[in-house]
């Protein structure tokens, strides 16, 4: 039986108050922040790390798959492409050019896996995807969030919200799930905690882009959940001659932009014999202990048993698990494996996947919004979409996507005093082409649906 502990009441101070917050500073979180501030709001980011950009940077996948479909045609672009430019003008990213994307020229096809732009099962083809360095990552999106005036707010972790109709319990629900509240209150006040206690902010709209899900599940918005392997991505410098020494390994580790230095997509940790709940404090306590220790183990044989590495050493290890999933919001609509292929009225996005060529996916507006609050939007991986689905839009491309989407959607709901389920798509549309958004036409014979 669970032991409880009640809690005195207490005042917390509002540290702010903003148009729209942003609670959770990975690729769709900053994406998302950057686009509401260019529409004029006044935007708060929270992130519980010191640095943005999550897994894009502190965990060491340090690639954006894909840009692409599979068959050479750029499907993602806006803030994505901005930042890929961004990369560039620092000579810190690496990525195919336009002329060789659809490729299947098995030259070009090796080259580019080296460097975990094509991934699979073929027949493969040249990617639209990016090799970057994730420490220029972390000083670009800092710049960039500053440029567009957002109001940046580092180490606080989003512990509570405050509805309209008053604070939001933290006890289990009564059928033991998470979420489903029967009201359709809405958030005033997010909690965060921090080193100085707790503190709130006032915001007219939330975006949840904290890729668990943790705003809309205090807000009682129901959520599918799944287990995952843990990974843990590792660098290794000194490497003799990376081409040789990926030759005889068969390519399981990746080349980075630096000479000598690899890659570890996730070295032995896929050996852990166990699923975790990303959600759980423990699970993640062993998944951090046994990742870390493997890490050292696959180093040491490295060192001792794979040529070139004889006197490669450990450069840097992920800040982070590479978690990918865990919750995902049961919102408007659930986009589902298949709808592959299908165009939605309210599409605000499109992907490819990233291990399937000609895959492509039109992402709803009604994938980002909850069922029940009227001032809270979802972006990046934690949208709804089912477990198939999220293979594709889980990736840092994507998240880029939903998260401009979402920005834009709060100020527009913020101009036109609505909830976010009324708002006008169509201007929504307009207004992610205006910024470089690649979007299908609005009139053409195209299949479309406004299913429920």
């Amino acid at each position: 039986m669970t032991d409880y502990v009640r809690l005195p009441e207490q005042q917390v101070p509002v540290v702010a108050a903003c148009d729209v917050l942003v609670v959770g500073g990975g690729a769709a979180g900053m994406s998302a922040a950057i686009a509401a501030a260019r529409q004029g709001a006044d935007v708060v980011l929270v992130e519980r790390y010191g640095y943005l950009g999550g897994l894009a940077s502190g965990g060491l996948i340090v690639l954006l798959l894909t840009l692409d479909d599979g068959d050479g045609h750029q499907v993602i672009a806006g803030q994505c492409q901005e930042f890929v430019e961004r990369l560039e003008a620092r000579g810190a990213c690496f990525y195919p050019p336009k002329d060789e994307w659809g490729n299947y020229d098995e030259a070009l096809v090796e080259k580019y896996r080296r460097w975990g732009l094509v991934w699979g099962s073929g027949p493969h083809r040249v990617r639209y995807s990016v090799a970057y360095d994730p420490e220029e990552f972390k000083y670009i999106a800092n710049t960039w969030v500053g440029e567009a005036k957002v109001r940046l707010m580092y180490h606080r972790w989003a512990s509570d919200v405050v509805l309209e109709d008053g604070p939001h319990p933290l006890s289990p629900s009564p059928t033991g799930g998470e979420g489903e509240r029967s009201t359709a209150s809405r958030i005033a006040h997010v909690v965060f905690t921090s080193k100085a206690g707790r503190q709130a902010v006032r915001a007219s709209y939330v975006i949840d882009a904290t890729g668990d899900g943790d705003v809309f599940t205090m807000a009682g918005e129901a959520s599918e959940k799944e287990q995952v392997h843990p990974w843990l991505w590792f660098r290794m410098s000194g490497v003799k001659d990376v081409d040789a020494a990926q030759s005889a390994r068969g390519g399981f580790f990746l080349r980075t932009l630096k000479p000598g230095q690899v890659l570890m997509p996730w070295g032995a940790a896929e050996r852990i014999e166990r699923r975790i709940d990303a959600t759980d404090p423990d699970d993640l306590t062993f998944a951090e202990v046994e990742c870390r220790r493997m890490v050292m183990d696959e180093v040491a044989r490295l060192r001792a048993q794979a040529p070139g590495f004889e006197e490669a050493y450990l450069t840097d290890v992920a800040l982070t698990l590479g978690i990918t999933e865990s919750r995902r919001l049961t919102g408007a609509y659930t986009l589902a494996r298949d709808d592959a292929g299908r165009v939605f009225d309210d599409t605000i996005a499109t992907t490819g996947h990233w291990t399937k060529y000609g895959a492509l996916y039109h992402i709803p507006y009604r994938s980002l919004v909850p069922r029940h609050a009227p001032n809270l939007l979802v972006a990046g991986r934690c949208i709804s979409v089912d477990h198939r689905v999220h293979h594709a839009t889980k990736e840092i491309p994507p998240a880029f996507a939903t998260g401009e989407a979402a920005g834009i959607a709060a100020v527009q709901a913020l101009r036109a005093g609505a909830a976010v389920q009324d708002i006008d798509v169509a201007s929504l549309q307009r207004a992610l082409r205006a910024a470089g958004a690649r979007l299908p036409p609005t009139t053409d014979n195209r299949q479309q649906t406004t299913d429920t």
